[in-house]
């Protein structure tokens, strides 16, 4: 009996080690395997680990995504608003110019009280034609109220960011 209590003791160790893995890997589009992202488990930091190293201000990557269309970068701005629902968007500003930030794949959010802190941000920039329903859907999770979210009758064109990792200071 008491080889088997410490044969099952054994087993329940490999399993939930397995399970408590912090690696695993997806397959792509295209049938390869990729290993998925390793989040930071540093205070401030939320995705993928980061550093604040090169981060440039939103107002000259909107210059550089109007020349190129999109492209890799890391972007340092004020939080200007986040979603009052569960933090799974925010917005950014410096100055004049804003951009929404989303995060890669909802693989993680960033806390709903974090407006007026700095943010620096590593991920893909790119203007995008946001259509109605998802405007509505941003100014809801916003805690607009009715008749603002039923004034939004036209997409926009926006910036746009998809992080995969953000420092919040």
């Amino acid at each position: 009996m008491k080889n088997w209590t410490s044969l099952l003791l054994m087993v329940a160790i490999l399993f939930l080690a397995a399970c408590n893995s912090k690696t695993s890997s997806s397959v792509t589009a295209d049938g390869s395997e990729e290993a998925a992202p390793v989040y930071s488990n540093k205070p401030g930091h939320y995705g993928v680990e980061i550093t604040p190293d090169g981060a440039v201000p939103v107002n000259a990557i909107s210059q550089k995504v109007s020349e190129l269309g999109s492209g890799a970068v890391k972007v340092k701005g004020e939080i200007s608003d986040v979603c009052a629902v569960k933090g799974c968007w925010m917005t950014i500003k410096d100055g004049e110019q804003e951009m929404r930030v989303t995060f890669k794949d909802y693989g993680f959010f960033v806390p709903k009280d974090v407006a007026g802190k700095t943010a620096i941000m590593e991920g893909i920039a790119k203007v995008e034609t946001i259509s109605v329903e998802t405007l509505r859907h941003y100014a809801e999770d916003a805690g607009e109220s009715a008749e603002e979210i039923a004034k939004i009758t036209k997409p926009e064109e926006e910036l746009t960011f998809e992080a995969i990792g953000v420092i919040i200071q």
